[in-house]
C-alpha cells in the first residue's frame, strides 16, 4: 500500500523547512491554527507541515513509500489510535484514511511532497 511519510529528504529546499518526526513514519495533514489560517510561512508552521501519527511532531516534507504488508484496517487503526492519543475526535478516521490513500494514488513511489495549507505538491521525485 503506497502511504505517505514522514523524510528529511529536500530539508532547505525552503528556508523555513523543518523536521522534527521520525523519518518514515506515518504522517497526515493536521489542523491549521489561526495564526497560520492565511499564511502557510506563519510563525507556527503548522500551515505548511504533515503531523507525524507515532511521535506526533511535525514535518514540512513528507514522501509517498511502498508499504508492504499494511493493509486499509491498518492504516484507519494507526489514524485512529493517533488522534485518540493527541485527545481528538478520531470517529473520521476511517474516512482520513481513505482521503490520504486517495491523495497519493496518482504520485509514484519516492514522490517528496510539500503542503503550503490546502495545497499538497511534488516537489521531487527520488529514489526511495
Amino acid at each position: 500500500m503506497k502511504l505517505l511519510t514522514a523524510t528529511k529528504v529536500t530539508q532547505g529546499y525552503r528556508d523555513n523547512d523543518f523536521h522534527w518526526c521520525i523519518e518514515g513514519e506515518l504522517v497526515h495533514i493536521g489542523a491549521v491554527c489561526a495564526g497560520d489560517r492565511g499564511d502557510p510561512d506563519g510563525a507556527c508552521g503548522c500551515g505548511r507541515a504533515f503531523a507525524g501519527l507515532n511521535s506526533h511532531r511535525a514535518t514540512t516534507t513528507a514522501m509517498v513509500r511502498e508499504v508492504p504488508g499494511f493493509t486499509e484496517a491498518d492504516y484507519v487503526e494507526a489514524l485512529r489510535s493517533s488522534l485518540e492519543q493527541r485527545g481528538y475526535d478520531a470517529t473520521f478516521a476511517e474516512h482520513e484514511a481513505a482521503e490520504l490513500r486517495c491523495l497519493v494514488r496518482d504520485w509514484p513511489v519516492g514522490a517528496i511532497v510539500e503542503r503550503r495549507l490546502d495545497e499538497i505538491v511534488v516537489r521531487e521525485v527520488v529514489q526511495p
